[in-house]
């Protein structure tokens, strides 16, 4: 039995910035059964509210209550390990907030932390301060290491080359925050009050989202309307629990029901 969910949004919710059909009937049913739930997403670019925005124009009626993002889960890592202490920062709003919320301060001369996220204010200037002050001693943190989709027109090099950058410039290897780390995953679990066994993520992404919640035991749900496919499926050692052609496959009441595997019926269309 089931009692709660992570879910991740591109892919998933929505995509090229159009709710996926069905997304906002299972939401609504998650919210109707007070079924605990969390929107994980690794962007930290973008604030609670920013997503809570996003999501509400295109038909997803939730509150702040509902978002972790890979910024917040940076920042409350952060502060377990030192807190108050200081960072250069290699991204914008969401993950400056977050900071800030736990008592971080923002500084440009000796940080205890170089954080990189998403942004577009990147320049070669920051990136040789940080290389700087990662030889110098600063810890190097990356709140995801998300890839480049090698898309041509695609503006953004991803987290994960940015952070590949400062690695090879310092020669010092980067901890990263974001899903599929343990840190994260766990950390939205545990905000949800969840037990491992009771968690489902449900996700589109093989590298992220499904080898989180293998790592974790989570039960895992995957989306086919966002990145992975069920040919992709041969590149990998593990395996999601579910595979469903698009979220409207999944019945909120099913899943939670006691008489039924979490898995059974959606397993069908694996």
């Amino acid at each position: 039995m089931c009692k709660g969910f992570l879910i991740d949004m591109d892919g998933v919710i929505y995509k090229a910035g159009r709710i996926i059909p069905g997304a906002d009937a299972f939401v609504g049913d998650l919210i109707r059964f007070s079924v605990p739930f969390l929107f994980l997403t690794n962007n930290s670019r973008h604030t609670q509210l920013d997503v809570v925005t996003r999501l509400n124009r295109i038909g997803i009626k939730v509150s702040t209550e509902h978002i972790y993002t890979s910024a917040m889960a940076t920042a409350q890592f952060l502060a377990s390990q030192k807190p108050r202490g200081t960072a250069y920062v290699l991204g914008e709003g969401g993950l400056l907030n977050s900071l800030h919320e736990v008592g971080y301060s923002v500084v440009d001369n000796d940080p205890d932390y170089v954080i990189v996220g998403e942004g577009r204010t990147l320049n070669l200037e920051m990136v040789e301060k940080a290389i700087d002050f990662i030889i110098d001693g600063a810890k190097l943190i990356a709140t995801n290491l998300d890839p480049s989709p090698k898309i041509k027109g695609w503006m953004k090099p991803g987290t994960g080359a940015i952070v590949a950058m400062l690695e090879e410039a310092a020669g010092k290897k980067a901890f990263s925050v974001g899903k599929p780390s343990p840190v994260m995953m766990r950390a939205a679990r545990k905000a949800l009050n969840l037990n491992t066994a009771d968690t489902v993520i449900i996700g589109d992404t093989m590298e992220t989202d499904i080898l989180g919640g293998v790592h974790m035991g989570y039960k895992s749900i995957l989306v086919l309307t966002g990145w992975s496919t069920r040919a992709d499926l041969a590149n990998y050692a593990f395996r999601p629990d579910v595979i469903v052609d698009s979220i409207a496959d999944l019945s909120v009441k099913e899943l939670l029901d006691s008489r039924t595997s979490p898995v059974s019926k959606a397993s069908k269309a694996a």
